[in-house]
C-alpha cells in the first residue's frame, strides 16, 4: 500500500530564476523560492520518494502523457521566455515504474494515457523550476505529467487525477507527492508594457477573482470552486486551462474533498498573472 503524502498547487514563474541573478531583480521572488524549499522540506519529513508534477508547460495535442525517463539531465533555455530562463542546468532521477503504473491506471479508468520511459524528452520548466528549489540534491525521483492540454476535457483530467491517486494507494510501494504546477489567472501583460507589470495583475477583475478563489480554498468551499472551475479557467485565462488543478482535485476527491488549504507563499502578482504556493491537506 502506497501513500499520497502531500498535495500542493505551486508557482513556477521564471522570475524565480531571475531572482537569483545579480541585478535590479535580485531577490524579487525570494518568498516563492522559500515556499518551494518549505514544500520540499515537508516532503522529506513525510518520507516522499517521488514527486509527480502536473506541468502546465508541457503542451500536448492528443492524449495524456507521462514523462518517466530513468534520468533527466541537460541544460535548459525557455523557448517562451529565453531572457528569463537561459542555460539552466538540471539533473534528476526519474521513476519509470511509477510512471507506467500511473499511465496504466488512468487508461484503465477510461482516460487514454501513455508513459514514456525510453525517451530523450526533457521536462519543461513547470517541472524544472520547482525541482531546482525542492530537489537540488536529487533526493526525490521525478515524474512529469502533461497538463497543457489543448483539446482535452477538464472532466477527463479529474478522472486521471483520481485514477493516479488510487493507483498510488493500492499498487505503489512508497510515498508520493502530487504538485499542480501552474498559476491562478494567467493573463500575461501585453507586449510592450510587460516590465510595468512584473509585480502587478493585468486587471482588477482578475485579481478580485483570484483572491476570491484563494478564500474558497482556505475555507474548503470545494463544491462552489469545482462548479465554477471551467468558467474560471476560461474567463480568467487559466494556465493550461487549469488542467493541473483539475488533476490535483481529482486526486483528492473533487467536490467531495474537505480539506482547507494552507498557504505557504501568499498570493502574488507576476507579469500580470496570479501566483501562489499552497498545500492541500491529504
Amino acid at each position: 500500500m502506497g501513500t499520497l503524502a502531500l498535495a500542493a498547487k505551486i508557482t513556477h514563474v521564471p522570475s524565480m530564476y531571475l531572482s537569483e541573478m545579480e541585478g535590479e531583480h535580485k531577490g524579487c521572488r525570494q518568498a516563492a523560492i522559500d515556499g518551494h524549499i518549505e514544500i520540499g522540506r515537508r516532503c522529506r519529513e513525510l518520507g516522499v520518494d517521488t514527486i509527480v508534477v502536473f506541468d502546465t508547460h508541457w503542451l500536448v495535442n492528443s492524449g495524456y502523457h507521462v514523462n518517466c525517463a530513468p534520468k533527466f539531465e541537460g541544460v535548459y533555455t525557455s523557448n517562451e521566455l529565453p531572457h528569463f530562463i537561459k542555460n539552466l542546468p538540471f539533473a534528476y532521477d526519474g521513476n519509470p515504474a511509477l510512471g507506467h503504473l500511473l499511465a496504466d491506471a488512468a487508461t484503465a479508468a477510461g482516460v487514454r494515457t501513455r508513459a514514456h520511459s525510453d525517451t530523450s524528452l526533457a521536462p519543461e520548466y513547470g517541472t524544472l523550476v520547482p525541482m531546482r528549489y525542492m530537489n537540488a540534491d536529487r533526493h526525490f525521483k521525478v515524474v512529469s505529467v502533461s497538463a497543457l492540454c489543448t483539446v482535452h476535457n477538464l472532466d477527463d483530467s479529474v478522472r486521471l487525477g483520481a485514477a493516479m491517486a488510487k493507483a498510488v494507494k493500492e499498487q505503489y510501494d512508497g510515498k508520493v507527492a502530487f504538485l499542480a504546477s501552474g498559476s491562478l489567472s494567467h493573463r500575461f501583460a501585453q507586449n510592450g508594457v510587460s516590465e510595468q507589470f512584473l509585480h502587478k495583475m493585468w486587471s482588477p477583475f482578475l485579481e478580485t477573482v483570484d483572491h476570491t478563489v484563494v478564500e474558497m480554498w482556505k475555507n474548503g468551499d470545494w463544491q462552489t470552486f469545482c462548479a465554477m472551475l471551467p468558467e474560471y479557467a476560461d474567463k480568467c485565462h487559466g494556465e493550461g486551462n487549469m488542467h493541473d488543478t483539475a488533476m490535483l482535485l481529482g486526486a483528492l476527491g473533487w467536490d467531495a474533498y474537505q480539506g482547507k488549504v494552507e498557504v505557504v507563499t501568499p498570493f502574488f502578482p507576476s507579469s500580470g498573472t496570479g501566483q501562489i504556493n499552497a498545500i492541500f491537506p491529504v
